[in-house]
């Protein structure tokens, strides 16, 4: 008897797993792909090289999946899980809600994702080149009349001595990007309600897929991207996660 207790055990344990490591996994493929993130990295690996873009932007996203799913796991050890569950319920129909109505609205003359992210990386460049030529015309008249730069810090200098600035700039730019997006509030929020550990891995493989698929792809495959089709596709799946999280109760 006490044999089958821990089978039954384990098995739950198993299924529970599966489950969060699907929806996780299945959340940051509709979420991400199309995303600023995916951009940011399908640009950089056009002229950088493909590996190192990967590793700065998979890491950056595989340390915030850490941290959200740590920040939902811990969410109902202070708040009841009645009231986690049903936030995290609600998350999902908000979300799934808001994708089918920006997929019907449209672009409305807006800007896309890509366009963004390429003109953010432009303004980046130029105001590296225009500092760069400022220094070179100070040098050349004898001194520079702007102030000097700040010595860089011991953390500052650890990282270029162990990291690349290709990888830093990766890491950096997809951390920001990734703050506050709908993929990394509903990690939180399926990290609340399942099995964190499923959550973690199955976010982490997901978004390997989409980074991974953005660096081989570049920009060729970030235009041929139809954001309405990820839109509705996103929607539907988050709606069909609500209606499953409102069905099985917390």
């Amino acid at each position: 008897r006490g044999g089958l207790t821990t089978m039954s055990g384990f098995l739950n344990t198993s299924e529970e797993f599966g489950l969060a490591f699907l929806k996780s996994f299945l959340t940051i493929l509709c979420s991400e792909i199309g995303d600023k993130t995916f951009f940011i990295a399908a640009i950089m690996a056009m002229r950088n090289p493909r590996m190192t873009v990967f590793g700065g932007a998979i890491g950056a996203l595989a340390v915030m999946t850490v941290l959200s799913a740590a920040l939902g796991w811990a969410a109902p050890n202070l708040i009841p899980k009645v009231y986690t569950h049903y936030a995290a319920t609600a998350l999902f129909f908000f979300f799934g809600l808001k994708s089918l109505w920006d997929a019907y609205k449209g672009d409305e003359g807006e800007e896309s994702e890509l366009e963004q992210v390429e003109q953010e990386l432009a303004n980046m460049s130029n105001k590296k080149s225009d500092k760069d030529v400022r220094s070179e015309a100070g040098q050349a008249n004898g001194g520079s009349p702007h102030k000097p730069r700040a010595a860089p810090g011991v953390g500052s200098k650890m990282l270029t001595m162990l990291f690349s600035q290709i990888f830093l700039k990766a890491f950096s730019l997809t951390f920001l990007a990734e703050w506050g997006d709908r993929s990394q509030i509903a990690t939180i929020g399926l990290a609340a309600s399942e099995e964190v550990v499923g959550v973690t891995i199955g976010g982490i493989l997901g978004h390997a897929i989409c980074t991974g698929a953005a660096v081989l792809g570049g920009r060729h495959l970030a235009t041929h991207i139809n954001e309405t089709t990820v839109q509705v596709c996103g929607g539907l799946l988050f709606l069909a996660f609500g209606g499953h999280s409102l069905y099985t109760g917390p």
